[in-house]
C-alpha cells in the first residue's frame, strides 16, 4: 500500500510515498529510507526500490529532494548535498514518529548520488542500523573529474565560472541562473558521455522512465556547492554498522564504489551484479530483481525481520 506523506527537512517541506506491507502482520516493522538520483524523482528508481521491498515485508520511505518533485523549496532544481544529507536524516526522523515502525531497525538505501547522500548522513546518525547502495556515485567527483574521471580540470573550472556569475546577477536583482542537466538528443548525449550519457538521457528524457516532475536542469548555484562535496571522506564511521555497495560490472562510476569500500570498515560488503551498466541498475529487471534479493537478504538480517511463528499442531 502506498500512502502519500510529507515531513519538514531543515524547514522545507518534503514529499514522499510511505509504502507498507499488506500482508496482515502486526507489529513495529523494520523500515528502510530509499533515496533517488541527482534530478529523478520518488516515482522513478527510489519508488521502484522501495515498492519492491515493501513487498519483501519492509515499510519504506521514498521522497523528492528538497527543491524538487513535489517537494518545497526555492529556487526549484537547486542540488544542495548538505540539504540531500539532510533530507535523509529527516527522512528518518519522520519514520521514528510512525507506530508501525519500530526506531531500532531503520535502514538506508541510497541510489546513484544518494549513493553518495547516505554514506555521511549514516556516518553521523547512529538512528540508522544499516546502509546500502546501488550504483553509488560521488556526485563532487563526478563534477570535478567526469563521471570516468577522465575529465578535462578545464570544464569544473569553466562550471564555477559560471556559477560565480550568476550568483553576482542574482544578487543584483536578476533571475535564478540555471543549466540544463540534459543534452537534445541522444545523438549530443553519446557525443557528450559515451554510452553512459546515452543510458541517462535514454531513462530521464524518454518512454522508458522520465516524468515530468524529474529536474531536466540544475541552479548555476548548485555548482559550486556539489564541487566542494566529499561524500565518501566518513565512510569508515559507518562501522561497526553494516555497509552494502551493490554495483554493476559495466558501470562506468564502478571505481566510485570499490575506493570507497576500501575505506570503509567492516561488515562491509561489495556486491557485483554481473552486466549492469550504472543506469541499468535503475530499472532493468535482469539487474534490478539480482540487486533486490541481494538488498532484502542484507536488510533482513541486520534489521532482524520477525518471521511470525506457527503454532504446532494439537
Amino acid at each position: 500500500m502506498r500512502t502519500d506523506v510529507t515531513f519538514d527537512s531543515a524547514g522545507t517541506k518534503i514529499a514522499g510515498h510511505l509504502y507498507t506491507p499488506e500482508d496482515g502482520q502486526a507489529g513495529p516493522r523494520p523500515a528502510i529510507v530509499v533515496g533517488h538520483p541527482a534530478s529523478g524523482v520518488k516515482e522513478q528508481a527510489a519508488g521502484l526500490y522501495a515498492r519492491r521491498l515493501a513487498e519483501r515485508g519492509f515499510i519504506t520511505l521514498a521522497f523528492d529532494a528538497a527543491y524538487q518533485g513535489e517537494s518545497g523549496g526555492f529556487p526549484r532544481g537547486l542540488e544542495d548535498p548538505a540539504h540531500r544529507v539532510e533530507d535523509n536524516k529527516s527522512a528518518v526522523s519522520f519514520l521514528t514518529t510512525l507506530p508501525e515502525v519500530d526506531p531500532e531497525r531503520i535502514g538506508a538505501l541510497g541510489i546513484c548520488a544518494s549513493g553518495g547522500y547516505v554514506v555521511p548522513a549514516s556516518a553521523t546518525d547512529h538512528r540508522i542500523k544499516a546502509v546500502a547502495t546501488v550504483s553509488a556515485a560521488d556526485v563532487g567527483r563526478q563534477f570535478r573529474e567526469g563521471a570516468d574521471g577522465t575529465q578535462n580540470p578545464s570544464v569544473i573550472q569553466a562550471m564555477l565560472d559560471a556559477a560565480a556569475a550568476a550568483r553576482t546577477t542574482e544578487a543584483r536583482g536578476a533571475g535564478v541562473g540555471t543549466f540544463p542537466i540534459f543534452p537534445n538528443s541522444v545523438e549530443e548525449a553519446r557525443a557528450a558521455g559515451g554510452q553512459h550519457g546515452v543510458e541517462g538521457f535514454e531513462y530521464y528524457c524518454t518512454d522508458r522512465a522520465q516524468h515530468p516532475r524529474s529536474a531536466k536542469e540544475f541552479t548555476l548555484s548548485s555548482i559550486d556547492r556539489i564541487a566542494a562535496f566529499d561524500p565518501f571522506r566518513f565512510v569508515s564511521m559507518i562501522a561497526p554498522r553494516p555497509l552494502l555497495m551493490i554495483v554493476g560490472t559495466e558501470a562506468v562510476t564502478r571505481h566510485m564504489s570499490t575506493e570507497a569500500l576500501a575505506e570503509a570498515g567492516e561488515p562491509k560488503r561489495l556486491h557485483w551484479i554481473d552486466g549492469a551498466t550504472h543506469v541499468g541498475l535503475y530499472d532493468k529487471e535482469e539487474y534490478v530483481g539480482p540487486a533486490l534479493a541481494e538488498l532484502a537478504g542484507f536488510f533482513t538480517e541486520h534489521l532482524k525481520i520477525q518471521v511470525p511463528t506457527v503454532p504446532a499442531a494439537t
